[in-house]
């Protein structure tokens, strides 16, 4: 997925102004933020995110100890690792994976990291079709290959009827409507490459280093087809979803599918261990696990170690009031929402990514909901500093915060500035006491009106409500 990043005030006029698009983001509140709501109350959240939370850091705080004993453990039992230190080695490392199984089609799952690493195009690139396997990548990939806007729900951007219009035009065939009827159409439609494929690509919601374990969550049971059919297997994920063992992956699972989806468990929850064995039924003859750096180690040790304790669960975006208006493409990379405002700088610099951290309100919603206390708040200020400090931001955006940051050193001075200001704005306002433009604050009054004040500082009417008690 190409990086589109400098474009989201511009995109984000355009999503608000789309009123189909916002009728479907409703469905985040009304869908995934209830279903959370109700699924958290049959556990401890609390005790359950500072358990899962300790055990992320501990992975973390020795990943190259977690890493060797991963690769360690799937090699004794058959597996093949690869490490990449960017994103494009790592698709060359698949291309070269198929290119040597002579691979004519490849089957996917979902994956966030292969949109990191383009794979569809790379694979395509060398004659390789590559067929996305999810409902919603399908979806996406028949229409042009749209890029998803969700992590967990790639096409919550579209409606029913949008969906029925594609798939009568793609598929050549009579016009459907009922849910039911259009998912078993795209099964009839994606059964045969589950036949023919030669190689099915995955991603790897953890990797766990005791058993050598690639552990994949779905809800539709494409991940089973795409690893037992084929006879090559490749998993792709980052460095940092590595967890130590079994009993992490088990409290992890205790939060990812309520937080992702609202739901208790998970419909499909698969630990893929090496491949076929001799007295095995089913598997692949080859299995690969692809480990992708791709700018996480730049974090560790840093301001933002913790946001590779992100388990992908899109809680955070779910309930964060920008995405829900302005949807996921807005934001012009593989990550949206709050979670992408932090790694997306991250990963492909701050400069190629300006407005992504002002994309929030701080509401600290985000913060609550995080099933591994990611403070992503805090973090989306720090990159606001940093932007600051190399002087990214607009100098006049800068001169006033500097103008700011002295008036809040000299008390006396903000005081008589402020008496002045509350005066002005007062009159401003006029009869009908809200101000329709500001001087300097367009962008608030561009869209909206801003509430004259009453022509006191708070300052003044707190001393005149003392007096008056008195």
């Amino acid at each position: 997925m190409q990086v589109q990043t400098m474009q989201f005030k511009a995109r984000a006029g355009q999503k608000l102004a789309d009123q189909r698009l916002q009728q479907n983001l409703t469905k985040l509140s009304t869908k995934f933020v209830s279903a959370r709501a109700s699924a958290m109350t049959a556990i401890d959240f609390p005790a359950t995110r500072t358990a899962l939370k300790d055990r992320r850091n501990r992975a973390l705080e020795n990943l190259d100890v977690w890493l060797e004993t991963f690769e360690r453990e799937a090699t004794r039992r058959g597996a093949t690792v690869l490490f990449a230190e960017t994103t494009q080695d790592a698709a060359k490392l698949v291309a070269d994976i198929a290119r040597k199984h002579d691979v004519k089609k490849v089957i996917k799952t979902k994956s966030m990291v292969s949109e990191e690493m383009r794979l569809n195009e790379v694979l395509g690139q060398m004659g390789v079709q590559s067929i996305e396997t999810d409902l919603g990548e399908y979806i996406l990939q028949i229409n042009d290959n749209e890029p998803p806007s969700h992590i967990i729900a790639p096409v919550v951007h579209k409606d029913k009827e949008e969906i029925a219009d594609l798939f009568a035009k793609t598929h050549q065939k009579p016009r459907l409507t009922e849910i039911p009827e259009m998912t078993r159409e795209a099964r009839e439609m994606l059964r045969p490459h589950f036949m023919t494929a030669d190689m099915g690509v995955t991603g790897g919601n953890f990797v766990i280093a005791e058993t050598g374990s690639v552990a994949l969550v779905t809800n539709e049971g494409n991940e089973g087809m795409c690893t037992v059919m084929p006879r090559v297997h490749v998993a792709v994920t980052g460095i940092e979803k590595v967890l130590p063992t079994l009993e992490d992956l088990a409290t992890a699972m205790r939060l990812l599918p309520r937080s992702a989806t609202g739901q208790d468990v998970s419909n499909y929850f698969s630990v893929l261990t090496g491949p076929r064995g001799v007295h095995d039924q089913d598997g692949p003859e080859h299995m690969y696990v692809v480990l992708v750096d791709g700018g996480r180690t730049g974090l560790i040790g840093g301001d933002f170690q913790e946001m590779l304790r992100c388990i992908r669960c899109g809680a955070c975006m779910n309930h964060c009031p920008v995405y829900q208006k302005v949807g996921g493409h807005t934001y012009g990379w593989v990550y949206p929402g709050p979670m992408g405002s932090v790694l997306t700088p991250s990963y492909v610099g701050i400069e190629k990514a300006l407005d992504l951290p002002q994309a929030a309100t701080l509401c600290g919603e985000c913060n609550s909901v995080c099933p591994v206390g990611i403070p992503l708040s805090d973090l989306l200020r720090k990159l606001r500093e940093r932007q600051v400090e190399r002087h990214l931001r607009p100098w006049q955006e800068r001169f006033g915060l500097a103008v700011w940051g002295y008036l809040a050193m000299h008390p006396t001075a903000y005081g008589l500035l402020t008496k002045l200001a509350v005066r002005i704005l007062e009159r401003m306002g006029g009869s009908g006491k809200s101000i329709a433009k500001l001087p300097l604050g367009a962008g608030w009054t561009n869209t909206r009106e801003m509430p004259a004040p009453v022509g006191r500082t708070f300052r003044e009417l707190y001393a005149a409500s003392k007096t008056h008690i008195g």
